[in-house]
């Protein structure tokens, strides 16, 4: 999965459990960026860039969701 592909997935599932969702590319180095969902936050690398499963699991983890969510949206 690219990164672009996990924020959106990311921002489905903020809306269709109605909590907030803020990407901000401008809090982190370089290509990172910042990804908020409800009070729990995560790095986010190049939205170009291919995610790696151990990462992918990483930021889930980070954001207190399952990997098994972000395919049901």
């Amino acid at each position: 999965m690219r990164a672009i592909e996990f924020k959106r997935k990311v921002s489905k599932l903020a809306r269709a459990r109605g909590v907030s969702f803020h990407w901000d590319p401008a809090h982190g180095k370089g290509s990172h960026g910042t990804l908020t969902l409800g009070t729990k936050f995560t790095t986010l690398k190049d939205l170009k860039k291919e995610l790696g499963l151990g990462l992918l699991n990483s930021m889930c983890s980070d954001l207190g969701i399952d990997i098994k969510d972000l395919n049901n949206v």
